[in-house]
């Protein structure tokens, strides 16, 4: 195994009691699994921004084996929407966890989670999650229009916006986080990534595909025998949802 994703709802809230009766946090938890012989690459998923740490936060500065992406659920940029969630922080408190983690790892590229449509979300509301996602310049998301689930507070709030305006806020915001991600991938071409080869390519039997750091995946012409191996690939090409590249080092 040379990569391991630590899994959790809310995996950042993670407290574990060590043989010597002290507690171990998130950050303690992910130190001693890069100290794991042989794990060459550490992601996680999903942490909340209320349990964000600045322990944690510092992790992300002096562990390189953690990896220079984080998906991190946001769900609106509006404040109000924010507190009527029982989110427990603001877009304000959000982006000041984004910029101290940018100081730590520059290089950091961040996924998130939206929900559109939230009962009385209004077109204030949404452009206040649009004005985020370009401050924040997320490059991947989870994102939804709302669904009432029976017994929650919101599934007895009161709802009247169109289900088509709804849809359409929807469709901006997907273009949105589409048009940054295009950006973020073409700025990687002619630059060497390295690369954890998972197997045959999906598009093409004949290639290999991997990961780069980045979560983005790369089609690549090489031999089977990489197959797990962490290689130097030079991205030559950015497609709209992968990247192609050359092997640098075999």
């Amino acid at each position: 195994v040379k990569e391991v994703s630590l899994l959790g709802q809310n995996v950042n809230a993670y407290r574990g009691a060590m043989h010597d009766g002290e507690i171990a946090d998130f950050a303690l938890l992910l130190e001693l699994v890069a100290e794991i012989p042989g794990i060459e690459r550490l992601r996680y998923t999903t942490s909340h921004p209320r349990e964000f740490t600045q322990r944690l936060i510092d992790v992300h500065a002096r562990l390189p084996k953690l990896v220079s992406h984080l998906h991190l659920p946001v769900q609106s940029g509006s404040d109000r929407v924010l507190s009527a969630m029982k989110r427990g922080y603001t877009a304000l408190e959000y982006k000041s966890i984004v910029r101290k983690l940018k100081a730590a790892r520059p290089d950091l590229c961040l996924a998130s989670d939206f929900i559109v449509g939230f009962p009385g979300e209004t077109e204030e509301d949404f452009q206040a999650t649009m004005k985020l996602i370009e401050d924040v310049g997320f490059d991947a998301s989870f994102s939804f229009l709302y669904s009432a689930r029976p017994g929650t507070p919101a599934a007895s709030m009161a709802d009247e916006t169109p289900a088509a305006i709804k849809s359409e806020r929807l469709h901006r915001l997907q273009a949105l986080i589409e048009a940054q991600a295009a950006a973020i991938s073409a700025a990687m071409v002619g630059s060497v990534q390295k690369v954890l080869v998972e197997g045959p390519s999906r598009k093409d039997p004949r290639e290999l595909a991997g990961r780069t750091d980045n979560n983005r995946v790369v089609n690549f012409p090489a031999p089977p025998r990489l197959i797990g191996q962490m290689v130097d690939v030079r991205i030559t090409r950015a497609l709209p949802h992968s990247l192609r590249g050359e092997v640098v080092t075999i």
